[in-house]
């Protein structure tokens, strides 16, 4: 299968280099805040939110490399990534409600919420899609 580069993948790269880049900084940052130094209501509020900001990010600039793909054929693959990563996590996260319904697991997450799920899915998606580009191509051989 080959590389496939648009100029709305360079652009997705790049808004999702600087969007994860952002957030290993602030999780660090507030980490470290936090643990040495907690600042005072409502700062901590306002500062404990940081680090997700650009966990929305990633999910934006993965919309918008929905917008901008002009190559209809992988705008469908991008979108079927996206909705296996909507069921993925979808699935997991009620799952995981049930089980804390009934006291099977402890409440919480510890840091695995929908957002890590959703992105976790996203690699399960890109997978599909591969092996699904991948039989498509050994049948056409075949042809």
């Amino acid at each position: 299968m080959a590389r496939y580069s648009s100029p709305a993948i360079r652009r997705y790269s790049r808004r999702l280099g600087g969007c994860l880049t952002l957030y290993l900084i602030l999780v660090f940052a507030m980490g470290w805040l936090f643990r040495h130094n907690p600042p005072p209501a409502p700062w901590n509020v306002l500062l404990a939110i940081l680090p997700a900001l650009p966990v929305l990010g990633v999910v934006w600039t993965v919309m918008r490399l929905l917008v901008e793909e002009s190559d209809e054929f992988w705008r469908m693959l991008f979108v079927r990534q996206a909705l296996i990563a909507t069921g993925f996590c979808l699935t997991v996260m009620t799952i995981w409600d049930f089980l804390q319904n009934y006291d099977v697991v402890a409440p919480g997450q510890h840091g695995f919420g929908a957002a890590f799920f959703w992105f976790m899915g996203l690699g399960v998606g890109a997978v599909w899609n591969a092996i699904t580009l991948w039989r498509a191509e050994k049948a056409a051989d075949r042809a």
